[in-house]
C-alpha cells in the first residue's frame, strides 16, 4: 500500500551480467500513460509522421522509438496506425485524381454583389505519391502481416479493387452518356 504523495511500485527489468531480472521501482516521472499512448497512436494514424505524433503528446520522437522497440503490442500498434494512416492517404490520392478538388472562394461586398471569384486548387499530390513510394515497402509488409490475422482490409484486397472498378466503369459510363 502507497502513502499519500508516494509513487505506486511497478514492475522493471533490470538488467544484470548473469540476465535480466524484474524489481519493483517506483515509476519513472516521463513514463508514457494509456492515455498519451492512445493520443499519439490515433496522431500517428491521422499524419503518418511519428515526430508530430510525438510532439503532440509531449514526448520527443526517441522516446517512441525506444518504446517501439521495448513493447511488442505497442510496435503491433504502431504498424496498425500507420497502415491506417496510409490507406487513408491513398483513398485522398485516389479521390483527388478521380474527382479533382477545386472549391470557389466568392468575396461579396457590402450590398451583397460578387466583389471577386478566387478558385482554389488541390496541393500538388505528388508529395502524397511520393512519400508512399518511399514507405511502400514497409506498408506492403504490415498490410501482409495483418492479412494473416484477419485484417487485410486495405486498398490492395481483390474487394476495394473490385469497388474501385466498379466506379470507374460508372463513371466512363456516365461520361459516354453525356457526350
Amino acid at each position: 500500500m502507497t502513502k499519500a504523495g508516494e509513487a505506486a511500485l511497478v514492475p522493471q527489468r533490470q538488467a544484470r551480467a548473469s540476465g535480466a531480472r524484474v524489481q519493483q521501482r517506483r515509476e519513472r516521472r516521463d513514463a508514457w500513460t494509456k492515455a498519451e499512448e492512445r493520443a499519439f497512436l490515433a496522431t500517428l494514424a491521422e499524419c503518418c509522421n511519428i515526430s508530430e505524433a510525438a510532439r503532440a503528446i509531449g514526448k520527443c520522437r526517441q522516446g517512441a522509438y525506444d518504446r517501439r522497440k521495448r513493447r511488442a503490442a505497442f510496435a503491433r500498434a504502431w504498424d496498425e496506425a500507420l497502415e491506417q494512416g496510409y490507406c487513408e492517404i491513398e483513398m485522398a490520392l485516389m479521390r483527388a485524381a478521380l474527382f479533382g478538388s477545386e472549391s470557389e472562394e466568392i468575396v461579396l461586398d457590402g450590398d451583397g454583389a460578387v466583389k471577386s471569384r478566387k478558385v482554389k486548387r488541390a496541393p500538388n499530390l505528388s508529395i502524397g505519391l511520393r512519400l508512399l513510394q518511399h514507405h511502400r515497402a514497409r506498408v506492403t509488409t504490415i498490410r501482409a502481416a495483418a492479412g494473416g490475422r484477419g485484417g487485410g482490409g486495405g486498398p490492395d484486397t481483390a474487394d476495394a479493387k473490385a469497388r474501385v472498378r466498379k466506379v470507374l466503369d460508372e463513371i466512363r459510363r456516365r461520361r459516354a452518356a453525356g457526350q
